[in-house]
């Protein structure tokens, strides 16, 4: 039985794993990456990098060589199928937007990019991981082919189904109750469409397209799971395209071609599912010297488009945090209390500590992305009976919300910061939702969770989360999660209710504009 040491072991070699191991490098640490495939796994055609990923790429040395082959996405057109209305929405690239980024990139070529900047022999394929245990200040994993590794880091990008989640203790992704149908087409003789994002909604239906250069277009479309009627229809490609035809009949010809000219092996399909919030707040994102990112950390729905970017995100951030640990120079007092300890015990507590960094500041991040996500494709596929097409503002501020957050971040590795500055004279949810739990340790797990739920609406009402601006859009969205009662899921993310009217004086049961919040107590 082979038995080998590393310091650093990465399992999974997509976005997260990759982008982890060259930011590693790019620091002077070298990292084995896992991955339980023969060949990198390039599924899922095409995805959209904003602003965010541009910057963690550039951080990590590929942004430039990325830009040369794909347009930049100057604008969204948005289109109802409901009431017919067309609008047409641009970034403020001179002034508020200023900064922003936004293009469609091939996943396969970012994935052989990430891999090609690696030192040979970084990536190990055929190398799945089936049990973790521990082994002193090491972590001791046991392979599918018999073989076991020692590591003194171990780092899980294994995706939605992570194996290192599991052993971490978070709970499974669930369901959203939505499905996602991707396809990605190529046109021989160009396809004649702007590079700009093209969006469609109705009928329960979210159906969109953007290209990735002249001849290649990404598209996508998700509903929700009752509009579904052929439980045959996910294996099967010649019925994705049929039904995703029939939802699109209102688009214009020339929309609909896109999928029509699409090829059977390049569509599928698959639920969407997400972590629930409370569950990034509860769980363990580190333990010692374990810690996850990316799907494995943070699984969303892709109605904001951030699964790719957040993962970008997580990558340098957590490499900028495991070299602090390994690389920097202890302090006198730090020294002398090594003698106290031994070398191996010191340099554990330094990784542990590295980690918890990286946990305590994509705890917030991620629970932010996955709420938002939830939210806004709730309300993209509502029929528009919580958000008018006409409300063009709500509509702009929704597009325009997660591009905001990183705009300013640039700069090297080592000074990367994934989270803007925000308001720090306002409160964050975040920081009440941690103190709640603080104090609701003898509360049984439901009550905790329906707490939670308020909190997070409220938040989402009242525009506290720093990638929402608030305008007068506010009273679409409250609107929107007073309506949210009546259909919840999944596990009561958004059980609350908010009453328009009563001062309560600002105290218990107020939220900040001094309305009476009522928490709908309802199993999770």
């Amino acid at each position: 039985m082979e038995n080998k040491e590393e310091d650093i072991v990465i399992v999974g070699a997509g976005i997260a794993g990759l982008t982890t191991a060259l930011g590693l490098h790019r620091l002077g640490l070298r990292s084995l990456v896992l991955e339980s495939s023969d060949s990198l796994r390039v599924t899922g055609f095409a995805l959209t990098l904003w602003t965010n990923a541009w910057r963690a790429m550039d951080a990590v040395g590929i942004g430039n060589s990325l830009r040369q082959h794909y347009p930049q996405i100057p604008g969204f057109r948005l289109f109802s199928s409901v009431s017919g209305v067309t609008s047409d929405i641009s970034p403020d690239v001179e002034g508020k937007d200023k900064g922003y980024e936004s293009r469609c990139v091939l996943r396969k070529e970012l994935l052989e990019t990430l891999g090609g900047e690696l030192p040979h022999g970084t990536i190990r394929y055929s190398s799945k991981v089936v049990s973790i245990e521990n082994s002193g200040y090491h972590k001791l994993l046991h392979l599918a082919d018999d073989s076991t590794l020692k590591t003194k880091v171990l780092i899980g990008c294994d995706g939605v189904n992570s194996v290192v989640a599991k052993w971490l203790g978070l709970q499974n992704p669930v369901d959203s109750g939505r499905s996602g149908i991707r396809g990605f087409v190529e046109f021989p003789d160009g396809h004649g469409f702007q590079p700009r994002f093209h969006w469609y909604f109705g009928g329960g239906v979210r159906y969109g397209f953007l290209p990735c250069d002249d001849k290649c277009m990404n598209w996508f479309c998700t509903f929700k799971s009752s509009v579904q009627h052929d439980d045959g229809m996910g294996q099967n490609p010649a019925k994705m395209k049929q039904f995703v035809l029939s939802k699109i009949s209102k688009v214009p010809q020339k929309s609909a071609s896109v999928v029509e000219m699409t090829e059977l092996d390049s569509i599928s399909c698959s639920p969407l599912k997400l972590r629930l919030p409370w569950n990034l707040v509860l769980g363990n994102i580190s333990k010692g010297n374990v810690c996850v990112a990316g799907d494995a950390l943070h699984p969303m729905t892709p109605d904001i488009g951030q699964g790719g970017c957040a993962a970008l995100e997580d990558s340098v951030v957590l490499a900028r945090c495991i070299a602090e640990a390994l690389l920097r120079k202890p302090r006198k007092e730090e020294i002398a209390n090594e003698e106290k300890i031994s070398k191996g015990e010191e340099e554990h507590e330094r990784i542990k500590k590295g980690l918890e960094k990286f946990a305590k500041e994509r705890r917030r991040r991620s629970f932010r992305l996955v709420s938002a996500g939830y939210l806004v494709g709730l309300l993209q596929e509502s029929d528009w009976k919580v958000m008018r097409p006409k409300d063009s503002p709500c509509l702009s501020i929704l597009i325009h919300s997660f591009l905001e957050d990183d705009t300013a971040i640039g700069g090297e590795l080592s000074d990367y910061e994934s989270d803007s500055k925000r308001d720090l004279s306002m409160p964050d949810p975040m920081d009440v939702i941690e103190e709640l739990v603080n104090q609701s340790v003898t509360i049984k797990a439901d009550s905790i969770g329906n707490s939670l739920s308020t909190h997070v609406s409220n938040a989402m009402a009242t525009f506290k989360f720093s990638f929402v601006k608030p305008n007068k859009s506010v009273l679409y969205l409250s609107a929107a999660v007073t309506s949210s009662n009546r259909q919840t899921r999944p596990g009561g993310l958004l059980e609350t209710g908010i009453s328009g009217s009563g001062d309560c004086g600002g105290g218990d049961g107020c939220d900040e504009r001094g309305r009476r919040v009522q928490v709908v107590e309802k199993g999770m």
